[in-house]
């Protein structure tokens, strides 16, 4: 399944909880995923339309398509700047809805705005823990490498400039991942650095957190990294709670 079809997949599970998330009909951002752009979210952009007529819906049109693989902090910095004046002119607050490869880029604007009024935040099927498998998008990207080798190139510096390896995570080389992410491992908190209880606490001001993935979504691998769960070692996955990952200790 790719990533430009999966959304399809999400809307009814986003759809069930609509009622209670889109109140009072304060606007929604939609920040969609990789090789994505606003045209994958027009079902799900009517629907909100449909039932709360005059809800402001922007499915933010930014690094669309191809240039969703450039990486990940330019493109926190761009959606921040489109997404700022939606929040500053919303008293009430806003609906983020983020996509895939879209949720850590919604996770760093977050992080990284100090005074944000998001109510309600929806990730669907992202990466929150990391990224490790062989999926269509993989073989589109890297056809010479194996899951298992490309750590070879994605903790490089060269390699932390493609928006995959900014959260490619292999469980087998630890110790690479945490020297060399510039994007995951400290967003996450899994390594120390001066910004890490100022990004926390900028993300824990948000009043309401949705995650939803699942065993059928057949590109993030594991699954369970859409919970915050990921791999050990030996490839057991290991549940959000038991994981490094400073979300709100």
């Amino acid at each position: 399944m790719t990533d430009g079809c999966r959304p399809c997949v999400f809307i009814w599970a986003v759809l069930l909880l609509l009622p209670s998330v889109i109140m009072a009909y304060r606007p929604v951002i939609i920040v969609h995923g990789l090789l994505d752009g606003p045209a994958q979210f027009k079902v799900l952009t009517n629907f909100i339309n449909e039932s709360h007529p005059g809800t402001s819906v922007t499915t933010i049109a930014l690094y669309d398509y191809t240039a969703s693989v450039k990486p990940m902090w330019q493109q926190v910095e761009g959606f921040k700047e489109a997404i700022s004046p939606i929040m500053e002119s919303a008293v009430d607050g806003v609906h983020l809805i983020c996509f895939s490869q879209g949720g850590l880029i919604c996770r760093g604007v977050l992080a990284t705005v100090p005074h944000h009024n998001v109510r309600s935040l929806i990730f669907l099927s992202s990466p929150l823990a990391g990224q490790y498998g062989d999926s269509s998008y993989f073989k589109h990207f890297f056809p010479i490498f194996i899951k298992s080798r490309l750590y070879h190139f994605c903790y490089t510096s060269f390699g932390q400039k493609i928006s995959i390896c900014n959260y490619w995570n292999d469980p087998h080389q630890r110790e690479r991942y945490l020297k060399n992410s510039v994007f995951l491992a400290p967003l996450n908190g899994e390594v120390n650095h001066d910004n890490s209880t100022e990004w926390r606490n900028h993300f824990m001001h948000i009043e309401k957190l949705v995650l939803i993935g699942g065993p059928d979504d057949g590109v993030i691998t594991p699954w369970q990294s859409s919970m915050f769960g990921f791999y050990d070692d030996d490839e057991t996955v290991i549940d959000m709670e038991y994981q490094d990952v400073v979300l709100c200790k």
